[in-house]
């Protein structure tokens, strides 16, 4: 048989295999090695590869910086006083504490500068109150996966840097560029928070109090603090975005040491609700020990040992891909469209597509050299068309089959991927009305940029 057929029988195995419920990075690799018999690379040559991912990747190394830094954050009770803030701002309206879990989701991305430690922060963090405040489950944990896709956009964004080296684009101005796009999504996410709990009856509601609001922003000080220093070092290239997110690792290290004795010694009480606690005992989080340390590195870990072989695997699988030829195939196919509109929205399509089935480093690293220079040649912004192509990679995050965001909140709350997709479907669709909308009006990406 030719090579073609092995290669259509591979995929037809593993399509086979995935809906048996195999996991998709044991999907992946079977491909990867099956195609690599198929073209003669040697297994070897696929283990160095894959390797070499991590060992030639810098920009990588942020990956488990920035979930290392949200497990810290959450543990020093900085996360829980963003999500406090937000349900005070949010909670007397109804969903008000599915809209809170999507706000902190932005908040909690402009610290981590990753979707996947948002979804599991946020998830694992406010999934319970959730469920004990009357939502569906499946809902609660969707709401965690379709939050997290903003963790890609709103700065900074490991995503951004991989996009701005490939196509020599300046950094600080891909990261402004996602600013407003990133709250559209958003606020798109809370107005179907709002309409499902309103169909559905779901949540509490509690009185809009100023006092609530003032208590729970400055217990979020420190979050707030964390998030402009992070903006302010990339910005003015104090320190690079991976170096960023080791100097939140030491933010978050230093913080939660200092605040456990000083919290103890103030004899704070987390379980007071905040109505009933002082201004002072606000300014002081709940900190953690050192033998605690430990524990909060496995737990990092663990999430990064789930995200480090998808993308090692997903290169390599690029690298195939090129050996076949599909690149030239694509751009080809992208450039016969013709003019401003066929071209964009035929690369959309091709983003939407790759997504389903790969992480956005990979859907990254293949397409975006491909339709970047095409994109450009019938008249559309660099930098628009990054933004353009960034929402639909994290629009990835929460579309079937490959949906990593979706695997991710199915880890941390124990509901069923498949049992997620009814409430995920509906996020689906607001965060493509908001990509529609991003691509249509290029001022929503570049109004924030230097002129």
């Amino acid at each position: 048989m030719s090579d073609g057929t092995w290669i259509t029988l591979i995929s037809l195995g593993v399509t086979f295999l995935f809906m048996l419920g195999t996991p998709v990075l044991l999907i992946i690799f079977y491909w990867v090695v099956g195609c690599s018999f198929v073209l003669d690379l040697t297994l070897d040559n696929t283990g160095s590869e894959m390797l070499n991912v991590f060992k030639d990747g810098f920009a990588l190394l942020a990956m488990p910086l920035f979930i290392l830094t949200g497990d810290l954050i959450n543990k020093s009770g900085i996360a829980k006083r963003l999500s406090d803030y937000a349900y005070a701002c949010l909670g007397w309206l109804r969903g008000g504490l599915a809209m809170a879990s999507i706000g902190a989701c932005g908040l909690f991305a402009a610290i981590s500068g990753s979707n996947s430690a948002t979804t599991a922060t946020i998830g694992s963090m406010l999934h319970p109150e959730m469920v004990k405040g009357g939502y569906d489950e499946r809902f609660s944990a969707a709401t965690a996966a379709a939050g997290g896709t903003v963790g890609i956009i709103i700065p900074p964004s490991i995503i951004f840097i991989v996009y701005g080296f490939l196509m020599n684009l300046e950094v600080g101005q891909l990261f402004l560029a996602g600013i407003i796009p990133g709250v559209l999504m958003v606020l798109a996410m809370m107005s179907v928070c709002f309409v499902v709990c309103t169909i559905n009856k779901w949540g509490i509601l509690t009185n809009l109090s100023i006092t609530r609001m003032t208590k729970t922003a400055i217990g979020a000080w420190l979050g707030f603090f964390a998030i402009g220093l992070v903006l302010w070092g990339i910005y003015t290239g104090k320190f690079s975005p991976t170096e960023a997110a080791g100097v939140t690792v030491g933010f978050g290290i230093i913080v939660g040491l200092i605040s456990y004795p000083l919290n103890k010694l103030m004899g704070n009480d987390s379980t007071i609700p905040v109505d009933e606690r002082t201004f002072g005992s606000m300014v002081v989080v709940e900190g953690f020990t050192l033998p605690e340390i430990p524990s909060i590195v496995v737990r990092s870990a663990q999430i990064t040992g789930i995200l480090a072989p998808l993308i090692a695997v997903s290169v390599v699988m690029q690298q195939i891909l090129s050996l076949l030829g599909a690149q030239e195939t694509i751009g080809g196919f992208v450039t016969s469209m013709g003019g401003y509109y066929p071209v964009l929205f035929t690369a959309m399509a091709m983003v939407f597509i790759a997504g389903m089935i790969l992480e956005s480093l990979p859907v990254t690293i293949i397409m975006a050299p491909i339709l970047a220079p095409i994109a450009a040649s019938v008249g559309v912004d660099p930098i628009h068309f990054a933004v353009i192509f960034l929402v639909g990679a994290s629009i990835g995050f929460i579309t079937p089959p490959y949906g990593l965001n979706l695997y991710v909140a199915s880890g941390v709350t124990g509901v069923p991927y498949f049992r997620l997709l009814r409430y995920s479907t509906m996020y689906l669709f607001s965060l493509l009305a908001v990509w529609i909308l991003v691509a249509m009006v290029p001022n929503l990406a570049l109004m924030l940029l230097p002129t």
